[in-house]
């Protein structure tokens, strides 16, 4: 007769299995380093832009016709109010703080920049940026990132001036801040105007320069 085996029960005393262990976090400073190693590798198709705001690579197209033809309108204004001084109005440059790249829209920035030019060359320095301005594109994403995002990210860099054109806040709007407090990431001075009211950089470079109805085109319906 043939006798069955049995498999021998588990043992009450038998130690449990080890926790896998969870993969440490990265420090801030290494994350910031990952994005930043990530976005200088990074080729785009013609037309597209990427940028790291608040801890993430955004990427996003350039704007449509009607946002183009502010930002030009502007600059030309800019450069005529500008003329003579050691300012020019500039667009299509990388502003760089901290590992962290922004293409604005438009930026007031010394004509004599060799200074500011970061040592990879892929940019400026945001210590140059004496004025900033974004066109808001549509997209409650885009709109989000200019009014709120690229705003705490701008005073924390120390920008002395940043305006927002918003074709997409009630009829449209034009947004002037000042006084940029790094260590809040907020600007303490807030001027706000409907399309159709002038809107005054009150300091800087710019100062005295307004931003009118040609420029913004009128109070949209």
């Amino acid at each position: 007769m043939t006798a069955l085996a049995q498999e021998a029960p588990e043992s009450a005393h038998e130690a449990p299995e080890a926790p896998e262990e969870v993969p440490e976090m990265p420090r801030p400073e290494e994350l910031d380093e990952v994005l930043w190693q990530a976005w200088k590798d990074m080729e785009l198709p013609e037309g597209y832009r990427a940028e790291i705001v608040e801890g993430f690579i955004e990427v996003s197209p350039t704007g449509r016709a009607s946002h183009a033809r502010i930002i030009n309108r502007l600059r030309e204004a800019l450069a005529r109010h500008l003329e003579g001084s050691e300012y020019s109005a500039q667009h299509d440059w990388n502003v760089i703080h901290d590992r962290k790249p922004w293409v604005p829209d438009l930026i007031v920035v010394p004509r004599e920049d060799e200074e500011f030019l970061t040592e990879d060359g892929l940019g400026l320095t945001a210590e140059a940026i004496q004025l900033v301005v974004e066109v808001v594109s549509p997209g409650r994403n885009h709109q989000q990132r200019d009014r709120e995002r690229k705003r705490r990210a701008y005073a924390t860099a120390g920008i002395p001036v940043y305006v927002i054109i918003d074709d997409y806040d009630n009829h449209g709007t034009v947004t002037v801040l000042t006084s940029p407090s790094p260590k809040e990431g907020l600007y303490a001075a807030s001027t706000r105007v409907p399309y159709g009211t002038d809107a005054e950089i009150p300091e800087g470079p710019a100062k005295g320069f307004v931003i009118t109805e040609a420029v913004t085109g009128p109070r949209l319906d």
